[in-house]
Order: structure tokens, then C-alpha cells, then sequence
């Protein structure tokens, strides 16, 4: 007998049904709009369907950089607010003053406001609807793990801290050498005869095994799985959940079966692939320089104050199949900061000057590596290129470390653009889990969301 699963949504779902319901809201008010009120300045006609696409996709750009699109950002009140306001208005702003593509500017400024503000109001309303319904516990996922009972706890809170949706209501403990223990209540232990009559009455959707060993998959535990499965009930392993839900890759679970969970994205070697992003990169890295060379003169004077030492600073750093190249960046630290050897940086570190605080934040020091990828040492995505020092220390923690050296240390990543600066080797180990997901998964919609997301980064003033 099949379980009544109770609706819930998952995390691409959830994604798409924002953008969907954004781009649905926003052309039916604009177009109740013209046909009540015979506004006549953004009209729905099929000789100029591009207009509402073009209007839909600064919407769905101007979202992603704002956060608009964020799960954490679109299910909390009060962010909701601030990242639609931002949204809509650069939206809105950039669509009037988009040439040719855009309708031209109405004399009456009253129009451009009502215009702007059927868009903003409509959106507001959808999103504190969602928020407030969609977003809520009624749409959550109830799920059942399979795994050692001491594991219970790390598992539970390496997912639910993900998505708050995905509610893991009881285990099954899968170690046959340890007895129930009544006096655990992280979550509701249940007894393995037990499994499939638990998971029918409490409408669970999806089952965990994220056991390593066999031993405690008994025969009528294995039936009672073969069962659910033929009902139609979801059976998932762990690493596979984690992957889909974090968007790293669980080394620290996985150990020595790495390469079983880790194939490389083709992107990595697919020539046309690499051929259009060494095209883009070159292109960034004369516009970055050109930049670099308008900052320079402020950056010189402001150095010479904030700083007292040399503009630029190089250090070495490890860069593709283990080779060593000079990175460049503007100092941000003080003078002979490393006097008592390599330490890693961490937050309010007090060798780094008020000035260089600023461009780090800014992500201003990072100019000159425009220099480097222009060189060839680094591309613009990748993993962010670590000190040998580092890298020996980390590998010794975990042996495949240094599998990130497979492709182009980059000047943004995915570690960076979703996780804080490494203070520590544990820190480290979190970013590697982001840098590997990046090489399996590598491609053009990747590296266009990690732009989105620099770009986000970068605005509001998040570098470190």
C-alpha cells in the first residue's frame, strides 16, 4: 500500500516556481493594466513579444544579483523587502533606458510610476505570499535515515541547516552491534519491522541510507525497502542527497570511494568549451587591467597613507597540475606581516591596515590578478589558488586536496561565492567540498550563476 505523501517541493522546484510566478504576475498586471486602463506605454502585441521576454530576463538577472531568487532571502519577511525594491527598480530603470529594444520614454512621468510601481507592488505581494504559505512547514518534506546511530546527529543537521523543508522525522539504526538506546531523542528511533508501517502513517517521501555497512540491513529490513520502493516511495543514498542539497561534494562521508562518487564534468575538456571561456577571460583581463590602471594613481595615494609600504605584493601560490606561479594583488597587510612564518588569514585580522580592509572588502586588491590569467597562471573561475605551505599542511589532513589542481585556479569560485575566507585547515576542507562540486559540475550555467553571484558579492560589500 502506498503512502499519502503530503505536497512538498524541492529545492529547483522552489527556484522555478519564483521565477515563474514572477514572470506570470508581471506581464497579467501589465497587461490588465492596458486593457482596463488603456495604458497604452507597455502593450502585449505579438509584432513586439520581445519587449515583455526582455523585461522578464533584466528581471530574472537583476533578481539572481539582488538575491531575489535566494530560498534563505525569499522565505524570510524582512529580506524580502529590501531584495525585490532593489530588483525591480534596476529592472525597471534599466528597461526604460534600454535603446530601441524598450518603448520609448513617455512625456508624462506619471506613466513611468505607474509603470514601476504595478511591477514592484505585484511582485511584493507574490513573494510575502510565498513567504508566508508556500515557504511554510505545511510544504515540508518528511524523511526517514537509514544509517549507524552515532552518525544521527551530523547527518540531521548537514541537511535540515540546507533546507529547513526537508524534515528527517526517525532512523533506523543499521549497526547490527549496537542495541536501541531509549535514552536518544534526537530523532524518533524506529525499529526495523517496524520501517514500512512508520512510513506509510506518517506520509514519509523520501528514505536515507546513508549506512557504510551491510551488516545491519537485515533480510526483513531489505524487504520491507524493496517494498517501499515498489510502492513508489523514493529511496535516495546519502551522498547523492547531500550533493543535490548542499552543492558540495561530501568528502569527509565518502573516504576512499571518492572516485566512485566524483566524475570529472566533461567541460573540462571539451575544446569548445575551453576555447569560449580562454576568449572571455582574455577579453576580462584587458578590461580588468585598463581598470587597474584608472585605479592605480588613487589606490598609490591612499596606499601611501593607509598602508606606508609597497603597492603591490606577490606570494606563491599553487596553480594547475601542482605548478607554482606568482600571484599579484595590492598590499592590504602591513609590512613583513609573516615574520613568525605562513598563518592563515581570519577575520578582523590585525595585520590588515583600515585601507587594505576596504579593498578587500571591495575586492579592489584583486585587481592585478587580471595579470595572471592574462599570463595564463589563473582563469577567472576556479578554486582559489592556495600557498604550497597550505597545501601540503591540508593534503596531509586529505589525501585528495590536491585534486582541485586539475583545472586553472580561479579569481572567483564557487567556494568563494558561498562560503567565508578559510581562518583554518577544518575551513579549508568545507571549501574543497564547493571547489569539487565545481570540477564535477562545471559549465556555462555554473559559471554564469558564480558571476551572478560575485556580482552580488561585490555590491553588497561581502568580500573578506
Amino acid at each position: 500500500m502506498r503512502s499519502t505523501n503530503k505536497m512538498h517541493f524541492e529545492i529547483s522546484e522552489r527556484k522555478v516556481l519564483l521565477f515563474a510566478f514572477d514572470a506570470v504576475f508581471v506581464l497579467s498586471a501589465l497587461y490588465f493594466l492596458s486593457f482596463f486602463f488603456d495604458y497604452r506605454y507597455f502593450a502585449l502585441e505579438i509584432d513586439i513579444i520581445y519587449r515583455p521576454i526582455i523585461l522578464i530576463g533584466y528581471l530574472f538577472i537583476f533578481g539572481t544579483i539582488f538575491e531575489m531568487y535566494n530560498l534563505q532571502v525569499a522565505s524570510n519577511q524582512f529580506q524580502i523587502l529590501k531584495s525585490v525594491v532593489l530588483s525591480v527598480s534596476t529592472t525597471v530603470l534599466v528597461y526604460l533606458l534600454t535603446p530601441v529594444l524598450s518603448p520609448e520614454l513617455p512625456k508624462q512621468r506619471l506613466i513611468i510610476l505607474i509603470f514601476y510601481l504595478t511591477i514592484l507592488l505585484v511582485v511584493l505581494l507574490w513573494r510575502f505570499f510565498y513567504a508566508l504559505f508556500l515557504a511554510s512547514h505545511r510544504f515540508s518534506q518528511n524523511v526517514v535515515l537509514i544509517c549507524d546511530q552515532d552518525q544521527v546527529e551530523e547527518l540531521v543537521l548537514g541537511l535540515e541547516n540546507v533546507d529547513p523543508h526537508y524534515k528527517i522525522i526517525g532512523f533506523v539504526n543499521s549497526d547490527s552491534l549496537s542495541t536501541t538506546n531509549s535514552d536518544f531523542h534526537y530523532v524518533k528511533e524506529i525499529d526495523k519491522s517496524e520501517l514500512e508501517d512508520f512510513v506509510i502513517k506518517n506520509s514519509v517521501s523520501e528514505i536515507v541510507i546513508a549506512s557504510q555497512k551491510t551488516d545491519g540491513i537485515t533480510a526483513d529490513l531489505y524487504q520491507q525497502l524493496l517494498h517501499l520502493l515498489e510502492s513508489g516511495n523514493i529511496i535516495r543514498e546519502y551522498t547523492q542527497v547531500y550533493e543535490s542539497k548542499t552543492q558540495r561534494i561530501p568528502v569527509h562521508y565518502i573516504a576512499r570511494d571518492f572516485y566512485r562518487f566524483f566524475p570529472f564534468s566533461r567541460s573540462n575538456n571539451n575544446k569548445l568549451y575551453l576555447f569560449l571561456i580562454r576568449f572571455i577571460e582574455l577579453l576580462f583581463s584587458f578590461t580588468g587591467l585598463i581598470i587597474c590602471t584608472v585605479f592605480i594613481p588613487f589606490i598609490f595615494i591612499a596606499n601611501l597613507i593607509g598602508n606606508k609600504g609597497s603597492l603591490f605584493y606577490t606570494q606563491d601560490r599553487v596553480g594547475k597540475n601542482g605548478n607554482v606561479f606568482k600571484i599579484y594583488k595590492f598590499r592590504t597587510m602591513i609590512e613583513a606581516s609573516e615574520t613568525n612564518g605562513a598563518v592563515f588569514t581570519v577575520f578582523n585580522d590585525k595585520r590588515i591596515t583600515p585601507f587594505g580592509k576596504f579593498m578587500r572588502k571591495s575586492r579592489i586588491d584583486e585587481l592585478p590578478q587580471f595579470y595572471n590569467i592574462l599570463k595564463g597562471d589563473m582563469a577567472v573561475i576556479g578554486p582559489r589558488p592556495e600557498r604550497p605551505f597550505f597545501v601540503e599542511e591540508i593534503a596531509r589532513v586529505m589525501p585528495f586536496y590536491e585534486t582541485r589542481h586539475v583545472i586553472k585556479p580561479g579569481l572567483t569560485g564557487w567556494a568563494q561565492v558561498n562560503y567565508s575566507y578559510g581562518e583554518s585547515i577544518d575551513e579549508s576542507l568545507i571549501k574543497l567540498q564547493y571547489d569539487l562540486y565545481y570540477i564535477k559540475h562545471r559549465s556555462v550555467f555554473l559559471d554564469l550563476s558564480i558571476t551572478f553571484k560575485t556580482i552580488t558579492t561585490v555590491l553588497f560589500y561581502r568580500g573578506q
